[in-house]
C-alpha cells in the first residue's frame, strides 16, 4: 500500500468533504472567502480529515456525518495554522506565502477565529453531545499547548517531558479526536473508542517528532519551510533537548545559546552537535515508537482494507521526506 492507494480508497468521500469545505467556508465577507479559500486549497494532505474517514469506514459506518465531521477537523487545523503563523512571524508554509504574509495578521487572526466558530455552528448541526464533548475539549486542550510552547520558547532548560506534553497537547490532540470520532458516530464499544484514541494520539506524537527530524535533515524544497525555522524561533525542539543532555559542554553551550538567543548565526555549530550527538537518531526512534503504539492499537479492531490503511499512515509518518 502507499499513500496513493490511501486516497484512492476514500477517494468518494474526501471528494464530498472538499465540496463540504468548499460550501461551508462561504462568507458575505469577501475577505474571509480569499483567506479562506488560500489557506485550504494551499496544498495540505489533509491528513486528519483521511484518519477520521479511514477510522469510521474500519468501523463501519454507513451514515454521512463523517463528511461534516472530516470538514469540521480540516477547520479546526486550519484555524491553528493561521494563529501559529501570526504567533511564530512565519512567512512560509506548504513550499508557500502564509496567509499573514500577504494578508496581514489582524485578518489572518479574524479568519481562523471564523473557522473556529464556523466549525462549532457545524458540530451543532450534527447534534450528538458526544462529539461536542470531544471537539470543545480538543480545542481547548490545543490552545493550551500553543501557550505551554509559548512559554516553553528561549528556555533551554525544557525537559524532554515537557516538551512531549507540549506536542500532544498541541499536535496530537486533533489527530486523537479525529480517529476517535469515527469509533463514537459508529457508535461501537468504548473498548474501541479508546483503541482508536490512542491509535490517533500516538500517530499524533509521531507525525510531530519526525517533523523535528525533518527540520534539520531535509532541504527546504522537500519539506516547504525554512530548514531551521524552529531554531530561528528559539524553540526547543527534541533534536536539541538531545543534543543539550547529551553533547559536550562546549556543544551544550552553543545549543543553549542558540534557544535563549534565536536566530540562525550558530545553525553549523548547532547541526554539529545534533550530529555528534545522535540526537536525529534518538528523536526518529521516539517517533518509531509512537508509530508503533498506534499500530499495537488497531489490533482490536476488525481486519479490513480500511484498518489496513491506518497502520500504513503510522509507517508513513515515520518514513516520510515531508
Amino acid at each position: 500500500m502507499n499513500i496513493e492507494e490511501i486516497y484512492s480508497l476514500i477517494a468518494a468521500d474526501m471528494d464530498k468533504v472538499n465540496a463540504c469545505i468548499q460550501s461551508r467556508l462561504q462568507s458575505e465577507v469577501v475577505l474571509i472567502n480569499q483567506i479562506g479559500a488560500y489557506i485550504i486549497n494551499s496544498g495540505g494532505k489533509r491528513l486528519r480529515p483521511v484518519i477520521h474517514l479511514l477510522a469510521a469506514r474500519a468501523l463501519d459506518y454507513q451514515g454521512s456525518q463523517h463528511i461534516d465531521l472530516a470538514t469540521i477537523i480540516e477547520f479546526i487545523h486550519t484555524a491553528t495554522l493561521l494563529h501559529d503563523d501570526v504567533v511564530d512571524s512565519s512567512e512560509l508554509r506548504r513550499g508557500q506565502e502564509t496567509a499573514n504574509h500577504l494578508f496581514g495578521n489582524e485578518a489572518s487572526v479574524l479568519v481562523g477565529d471564523f473557522l473556529y466558530s464556523r466549525a462549532f455552528e457545524m458540530m451543532v448541526d450534527v447534534n450528538r453531545m458526544p462529539v461536542m464533548d470531544i471537539m470543545a475539549h480538543a480545542t481547548n486542550t490545543i490552545a493550551e499547548g500553543e501557550v505551554q510552547q509559548l512559554l516553553n520558547v528561549h528556555d533551554a532548560d525544557t525537559t524532554e517531558a515537557r516538551y512531549l506534553e507540549v506536542i500532544h497537547n498541541k499536535t496530537a490532540k486533533l489527530f486523537e479526536s479525529a480517529s476517535q470520532l469515527g469509533a463514537v458516530i459508529a457508535e461501537r464499544s468504548k473498548t474501541e473508542e479508546q483503541a482508536m484514541k490512542a491509535y490517533g494520539m500516538h500517530l499524533g506524537c509521531a507525525f510531530q517528532l519526525i517533523d523535528d527530524v525533518l527540520d534539520y535533515s531535509a532541504s527546504s524544497e522537500e519539506l516547504g519551510k525554512n530548514v531551521g525555522d524552529d531554531l530561528a524561533e528559539g524553540k526547543p525542539t527534541m533534536p536539541l533537548i538531545y543534543a543539550m543532555r547529551n553533547g559536550t559542554t562546549e556543544e551544550a553551550a552553543v545549543v543553549r545559546h542558540a534557544i535563549e538567543k534565536g536566530g540562525l548565526e550558530q545553525i553549523e555549530g548547532v547541526c554539529a552537535a545534533i550530529e555528534s550527538t545522535g540526537a536525529i537518531d534518538y528523536t526518529a526512534q521516539c517517533a518509531r515508537v509512537e508509530a508503533d503504539k498506534a499500530i499495537e492499537a488497531l489490533n482490536i479492531i476488525p481486519a479490513s482494507k480500511y484498518k489496513d490503511a491506518l497502520s500504513f499512515l503510522a509507517e508513513f509518518s515515520v518514513n516520510r521526506s515531508y
